[in-house]
């Protein structure tokens, strides 16, 4: 029998979804086709400007909150260091964030906007300039700033509040107790779907480009059946990284990832013409800069051009159907680090390298095609975006082995966006779950591979972009409200802050230091002294008058709650928490992870640091519970 670990309402109403929409494109594919295209044509035509202005709206947020007061506040208790050393950290947001589109539209589509721009001539010095404008406004800061707009929410709450790594979590401020209802599974569900719609569009971009490649490489038939078959092999290396979990597989793969990346731009840095393209990343980034508000809310309203619904909002949509997948990672790695970090961190730093490998690929293939190349890469640009890389390779030394390198970059991207989504996507369908069975992360694996292919048989790319684009507007909607929460817990959190307790007995934290507690310990230790103390005084505040009081369970932890009619409700989670063990441990972890410490920690709604209670005695546990009950009700 297998043991399950999971929020049955979302795993089996996101799987229904997915699998209605998935056997209509196996029965009806034309049919599929048309339903995918006429809804995205009726999303542009009705919600474009919707995506602009929310698009603009989260840079702006973010920003605030990153420059404000709340730029201190910590994801995480106030002592916490964070989990993953600067580089590691990095490297997971840019290979999770971007990956397969920067190898898919480096070239393609600088040259694209230079022979087909929306205002300038074709062809000419204008049309090189505003292609990597365009370029660079698509790949910046308004991407990640929709990114950091759920991943902030994500971690703020799951990591300093306490609550569930869920996307319900975010919306607590403003439903409260109703998260844990059908409005939370819902929010959940939508998460799912855009997440598995805007990976399989992503899926489907980088089978495209590698089966161009192994094309080009070695004379593999570019054909439907094979773009599948390497949907099958790739998802089960992606199947094999996401067994290992995040600090292993995903962790070492997006490392390899950014190495590789690195070593193809300096190659082609060096044999190209550097001096040029250093003064170009420069000039580009001003010209940014210039640019940046009109493009920001550029709509063509007053000379409606196809133009806009083809890339700007096609973008926009991409990026709001991943946020979910991408928030939930970024959410994920990011405990220990301050508001400000993670802002800077998640806006500025991918952006930077985004732009120099833009700059690089773009400037160099638009160079070439105006002289060596006499115009080809253009033509390939417009017969197929997905061979573009390799016949911009053509024209550099090495040709053969930059192209493989290519190829192997595209398919370790691949697989690092594959078990990266598997392994979100479980979090949300269990409820935020840390550990999860084998065969649930092997299932949702599995689900996002049959999605792309699927798709890709349904319609090709057109119906991969069709579902991202619908898929998207109603997350957009979700996020608006995860702001709302994220900046009225904040702004709570601000005005108040509580006195730390001691710590606890100096035999329990001997005893953690030479036997250190297992999960199993903790879930013990709260099951019978952490949740019988919240249950009593939860009874004596019900006895004394305090109706509006309650204790919640899940998978996490307990909680007590005391509502408030000014909405600052009191708030004491006992939870356990982990952290790795020293390398030098004799401690073996499952599934070749690295060893892990549990410690019982109690937190209050004020976001003060957790505090260590492992070993604490039912009694002690009161009297801790009444004695921050006391400093909530003098504030409040």
């Amino acid at each position: 029998m297998l043991t399950t670990k999971m929020n049955p309402r979302v795993f089996w109403g996101a799987s229904a979804i997915a699998g209605a929409l998935l056997l209509l494109a196996l029965i009806a594919p034309s049919t599929s086709d048309l339903i995918f295209g006429a809804a995205q044509a009726w999303v542009i035509d009705t919600f474009g400007w919707f995506y602009v202005a929310v698009v603009a709206g989260f840079l702006l947020f973010v920003t605030v909150l990153a420059v404000g007061p709340t730029g201190r506040l910590k994801l995480g208790p106030d002592d916490a260091e964070p989990d993953f050393p600067y580089v590691s950290w990095l490297a997971m947001l840019f290979a999770a964030g971007m990956g397969i589109g920067l190898m898919y539209f480096a070239v393609a589509e600088p040259v694209q906007h230079y022979i087909a721009p929306p205002e300038a001539a074709p062809g000419t010095i204008d049309a090189a300039r505003e292609a990597m404008v365009i370029t660079y406004t698509h790949w910046g800061v308004h991407a990640w700033a929709i990114y950091a707009v759920v991943g902030l929410s994500l971690a703020y709450f799951a990591h300093r509040k306490g609550l569930p790594l869920t996307m319900r979590s975010g919306l607590y401020p403003l439903l409260g107790k109703r998260i844990n209802g059908p409005i939370g599974d819902a929010v959940d569900i939508f998460a799912i779907c855009g997440t598995l719609f805007g990976i399989a569009t992503s899926l489907g971009l980088g089978v495209a480009q590698i089966t161009s490649g192994l094309n080009y490489v070695a004379g593999v038939p570019n054909t439907v059946t094979v773009q599948v078959g390497l949907i099958v092999v790739v998802m089960g290396a992606a199947t094999i990284s996401v067994l290992t979990g995040v600090d292993k597989g995903v962790r070492r793969l997006s490392e390899l990832n950014l190495i590789l990346a690195v070593c193809l731009m300096l190659f082609v840095l060096a044999v190209g013409p550097t001096l040029f393209l250093l003064r170009a990343y420069v000039q580009n980034f001003g010209l940014y800069l210039d640019h940046f508000f009109v493009r920001t809310f550029t709509l063509y309203a007053y000379e409606p051009r196809a133009w806009m619904a083809d890339w700007t909002l096609f973008y926009w949509a991409w990026w709001i159907a991943w946020s979910p997948f991408v928030g939930m990672f970024i959410a994920r790695i990011s405990r220990g680090r301050t508001v400000r970090e993670f802002v800077i961190g998640v806006l500025l730093v991918p952006t930077a390298f985004t732009f120099l490998w833009m700059t690089v690929f773009g400037n160099s293939a638009m160079g070439l095609d105006l002289g060596i190349a006499g115009g080809a890469i253009s033509d390939a640009v417009q017969a197929d975006l997905s061979t573009a890389l390799f016949h911009f390779l053509e024209y550099l030394p090495g040709t053969a082995i930059t192209s493989t390198l290519a190829v192997a970059l595209v398919a370790v991207f691949f697989v690092t966006s594959a078990d990266s989504g598997s392994l979100v996507i479980d979090t949300l369908a269990s409820g935020g779950a840390e550990e999860t069975p084998r065969w649930q992360r092997i299932y949702w694996c599995g689900l996002l591979g049959l999605t792309a292919a699927l798709l890709l048989l349904a319609g090709g790319l057109g119906a991969l972009q069709a579902a991202t684009l619908v898929a998207a507007l109603p997350f957009a909607v979700i996020m608006i409200l995860l702001a709302f929460g994220l900046a009225r817990q904040m702004d709570a959190d601000l005005k108040g802050e509580a006195i730390e307790t001691e710590a606890p007995p100096i035999r329990e934290r001997l005893k953690r230091i030479f036997a250190p507690a297992s999960r199993k310990d903790i879930a013990r230790q709260i099951e019978r002294q952490g949740a019988p103390a919240l249950v009593e005084v939860r009874d004596a505040l019900v006895e004394g008058g305090l109706e509006n009081s309650r204790v919640e369970m899940d998978e996490t932890g307990v909680w007590l709650v005391v509502e408030h009619a000014n909405g600052r409700d009191f708030l004491y989670r006992i939870g356990a928490r982990s952290r790795p063990l020293p390398a030098l441990t004799a401690l073996e972890a499952p599934e070749g992870r690295r060893a892990l410490e549990w410690r019982m920690t109690a937190q209050t709604g004020d976001g003060t640091r957790a505090r260590d209670v492992t070993g604490f005695t039912r009694a002690q546990i009161v009297a801790d519970v009444l004695e921050h009950l006391q400093r909530w009700r003098l504030a409040a």
